[in-house]
């Protein structure tokens, strides 16, 4: 749990630094035990013994998909999705429309945009955009 939320934090720190370190380790630790966990099927990606990646799914959505900056553009993310896509045939997830490579990442693999926010439905309050992916 220790090294998801390590991976988290890193990459969310480095995708948006307008929202870096929103929350302390100790609310990161929490937040990976008593809810990712909790709720969702978990997948790490490893570098050796290092944790790279991480995807956390549950039915039909994508709730937490990160990769280290120094570990992408090798693949990493492209996998952990393909494991959530075996498992579904319909998902969701929501971006910060901010977060250009990732709404990016996720236009090229299939994922269409379907609504987008103006945040007040978030903690961060940051605009948001949902996106949708269909098996073909």
């Amino acid at each position: 749990m220790e090294p998801a939320a390590v991976v988290h934090r890193v990459a969310f720190n480095a995708a948006l630094p307008c929202l870096a370190d929103l929350h302390t380790p100790e609310e990161d630790r929490w937040f990976f035990r008593e809810r990712v966990f909790a709720n969702c099927e978990v997948w790490g990606a490893f570098d050796d013994a290092a944790m790279t990646g991480i995807i956390a799914f549950r039915d039909g959505w994508i709730d937490q998909l990160y990769v280290l900056p120094d570990a992408q553009g090798r693949g990493i993310g492209l996998a952990l999705l393909g494991i959530a896509q075996r498992a579904f045939d319909r998902l969701q997830l929501w971006t910060f429309q901010c977060n250009a490579p990732a709404r990016r990442f996720y236009e090229a693999r299939g994922f269409a945009l379907v609504e987008m926010t103006d945040g007040a439905g978030n903690e961060e309050r940051e605009p948001d955009a949902r996106y949708l992916w269909t098996r073909p």
